[in-house]
């Protein structure tokens, strides 16, 4: 059985037996992979105080191709990412983008793509607590466009006309795009104000934006993700995430 070592970050973590936990891995070289840390729940395990879903690091696996569930030898931590454990959030809004990943990512090796969630999760942590809703948002459409999904804003469904900057068109999330005002007559969709397409275009690109409304945002993308993405199935965190938004906007 090869041992490898690369650079992981910790999506998930469950308790296995009495004294072990399994990890779901987002690794550089060997993809999305399930791991079992053996004592890591013993007070004097090498994992202790390690064993924490977004902290990122340098992972030691043995690894064999047949098995669904590795060993995880060793984990050298880099980076906790404590804070996201901090606010409610924030760590919902890292669920969402953990599991997004879960779901999409197989075991082939993306550097690029490590480099974009980790890069999205540092994101989430710093956002300042105004804007935390913001950049969660921007970070799932960002990693959407990053795993090959974005949908298609740029030009009409039907008659390939270029839409122009800050037109209001019809988004069809189960066709994967937009319509202009000519062709959306009959067919089904939603209307997007020019302003709304503009902020979509820029989350796609991974530009910053700044949004004084996100409902309407977070319906195209939980309804995109589930008809193009995820076969019907909704995110768990989704449902985790609308709750702790309305938690925060409820007065003390």
């Amino acid at each position: 059985m090869p041992q490898v070592t690369t650079g992981a970050l910790i999506l998930q973590v469950f308790e296995y037996g009495e004294t072990s936990r399994i990890l779901r891995l987002l690794t550089v070289a060997h993809g999305v992979q399930s791991a079992i840390a053996k004592g890591a729940r013993r007070p004097r395990s090498q994992f202790a105080g390690v064993m924490e879903p977004f902290a990122e690091g340098m992972a030691t696996l043995y690894i064999k191709e047949s098995r669904d569930l590795q060993t995880l030898a060793g984990f050298e931590l880099t980076r906790s990412r404590q804070a996201l454990g901090r606010d409610l959030i924030r760590f919902a809004g890292a669920s969402l983008l953990s599991e997004i990943v879960l779901r999409t990512v197989g075991v082939e090796p993306n550097p690029e793509l490590f480099e974009s969630v980790t890069t999205a999760l540092d994101r989430v942590e710093a956002a300042d607590s105004a804007a935390t809703e913001t950049v969660v948002l921007s970070e799932a459409w960002r990693l959407v466009a990053s795993l090959g999904f974005a949908p298609g804003i740029d030009e009409c469904l039907d008659c390939a006309r270029e839409i122009d900057a800050g037109e209001e068109v019809s988004f069809d999330y189960a066709a994967g795009g937009v319509r202009c005002d000519d062709c959306a007559r009959g067919a089904p969709g939603r209307r997007i104000p020019g302003r709304a397409l503009a902020a979509l275009r820029d989350m796609l690109l991974g530009v910053d934006v700044q949004l004084d409304r996100t409902q309407g945002h977070w319906w195209l993308l939980e309804r995109f993700l589930d008809h193009h993405v995820l076969e019907g199935s909704p995110l768990r965190s989704f449902a985790f995430l609308s709750d702790a938004l309305a938690t925060s906007s409820c007065p003390d």
